[in-house]
């Protein structure tokens, strides 16, 4: 067993996949670091490799929504709180991530699309062993298809932890003008 992993994402929202990726890295690990990129709007940047991921519209939900989504899906899957440590992850700024992130954890990460592909280099290039999860199965869910359930009325519980679900409900004014 590991001792300490780390997972990231923007999670915006918390999704099924998601949930998938921190289950995998908790039955890898005794401790979980959760790293949410993205965690201040005024630090976005614009990546080559995910043209969307910058936007305002991808990223509608404050770093502390994502916190409250991340440990209530954690808490749905059974998986110790005090196992999890929900971070503060800067992926566009790795001269910053010695200030967030533990040097001995493993990153994992799952390969979808040129975004991993990127985020993998980055990692390996700052000295982390990165495990890569699920290498060749294909992403089923995303973050945009969420928020477009969201935005358009549509059926978007069923893509989401029931965890989540309660934190979006109690959210539902603003999810509204996604």
């Amino acid at each position: 067993m590991i001792a300490r992993g780390m997972v990231h994402g923007r999670f915006q929202p918390f999704h099924r996949g998601h949930l998938e990726y921190l289950k995998g890295a908790a039955a890898r690990c005794e401790e979980v670091f959760v790293g949410i990129t993205n965690p201040d709007p005024a630090r976005i940047r614009p990546e080559a490799s995910d043209p969307q991921r910058h936007l305002p519209e991808s990223n509608p939900f404050t770093y502390v929504e994502r916190l409250l989504m991340v440990k209530a899906a954690a808490l749905d899957a059974e998986i110790d709180l005090s196992r999890v440590h929900v971070i503060p992850f800067p992926v566009n700024e790795p001269e910053l991530w010695h200030a967030y992130v533990p040097g001995d954890v493993v990153q994992f990460i799952r390969l979808f699309s040129d975004w991993g592909g990127t985020k993998l280099e980055r990692l390996r290039e700052a000295g982390f062993e990165v495990v890569v999860l699920d290498e060749g199965s294909a992403k089923e869910i995303s973050g945009a298809d969420v928020r477009a359930a969201l935005r358009e009325g549509g059926e978007w519980e069923s893509l989401v932890p029931k965890g989540v679900a309660t934190v979006l409900k109690r959210l539902e004014q603003r999810v509204r003008v996604l």
